[in-house]
């Protein structure tokens, strides 16, 4: 009787062991040479993918907060939340769970830099960056301004702009040492990096009565300011293409299309509360935040829309090397 009562309990637990691998969460797979545009959607957590004919041929939708997705390479997406204390890594080929890495509450945004295989993590609680490698293993750890967010690197270095601070911190990738703080204007985000000219450009939002109308231009090297190119209200959506900077404004739902000397060369007024923008194939691509859509932009004319979930705020792009 007691050797059945054991051999019992063995296939009872064995079978609740088989039924937990089998709930792990998984989404449905995205082929490894599947060119796409995706939308994460953060109202009703979701990633839609979008190919280059405007069509949703997949979508994850999400039981955790996230607020944030970035592709690690061609075949990883990690994706973050403010208020998660872990961030996941999915394989886009398998729609399974790589890995989660425990985080401290109150990431802000993540940033990848494929030359050295690393990703950084600003956080606004504890105003820090720490790099970890792909598999998520720490790497060095640094305190910052107050609530470090926008990113960019350039050769050895990475820059941080501090949200809710005056200042911008440069640091070395290799240990995160400061090397440079920068003096720029609070409520500064969004970020690109202009090699041609040896330039960084930052947006921002502005402060209480005093909205931020203009893309502020640093030399790359000194931080000396270069000047800055009007805008509409609230420039915080900035990419930067093979021969221009294109940044929204989402205080103005408009589009502007910029030279590297800082020369506007078109714009277009264009979605509902935009904070993101990218190119897709030949297309610009606008995220409207409010409306929920997608505008597929062609010779300064929007050739067509896609539906997407509530929110639209980030836009991942994958398609081949140029």
């Amino acid at each position: 009787m007691i050797l059945k009562k054991w051999a019992f309990f063995i296939f009872s637990f064995i079978q609740i062991i088989w039924l937990a691998g089998c709930t792990e969460i998984s989404f449905e797979p995205i082929e490894r040479n599947q060119h796409f545009i995706a939308s994460l959607n953060i109202q009703e957590p979701s990633l839609d993918f979008i190919d280059d004919q405007g069509g949703v041929f997949a979508s994850w939708t999400f039981d955790k907060a996230y607020t944030g997705a970035i592709l690690l390479d061609k075949d990883r997406i990690l994706l973050y939340g403010h208020q998660l204390d872990e961030i996941d890594v999915f394989a886009l080929s398998t729609g399974k769970k790589l890995y989660s890495k425990k985080v401290e509450i109150g990431t802000t945004n993540v940033y990848y830099a494929p030359k050295f295989k690393q990703f950084f993590i600003t956080n606004s609680k504890m105003n820090t960056v720490t790099s970890f490698d792909v598999e998520g293993n720490e790497l060095a750890s640094q305190r910052l301004g107050n609530y470090p967010m926008s990113m960019a690197t350039y050769k050895d270095k990475l820059y941080v702009v501090n949200y809710k601070d005056t200042k911008l911190s440069v640091l070395s990738i290799k240990d995160l040492t400061i090397e440079q703080q920068w003096p720029i204007e609070k409520s500064s985000h969004g970020i690109v990096i202009i090699e041609e000219t040896n330039e960084l450009w930052i947006g921002g939002h502005g402060e209480g009565s005093k909205p931020n109308s203009s893309v502020k231009r640093y030399d790359l090297t000194t931080g000396a300011v270069h000047g800055e190119i009007e805008m509409p209200l609230m420039p915080v959506g900035l990419t930067k293409t093979k021969d221009n900077v294109l940044v929204v404004s989402h205080g103005h739902n408009e589009l502007y299309v910029v030279d590297f000397n800082g020369t506007v060369k078109w714009h277009k007024e264009v979605g509902a509360n935009p904070f993101v923008v990218n190119q897709f194939k030949n297309y610009i691509v606008v995220a409207g935040y409010d409306d929920h859509t997608l505008y597929f932009i062609k010779d300064g004319q929007v050739q067509k829309t896609v539906d997407v979930g509530k929110g639209a705020f980030q836009l991942l792009v994958r398609e081949e090397e140029k």
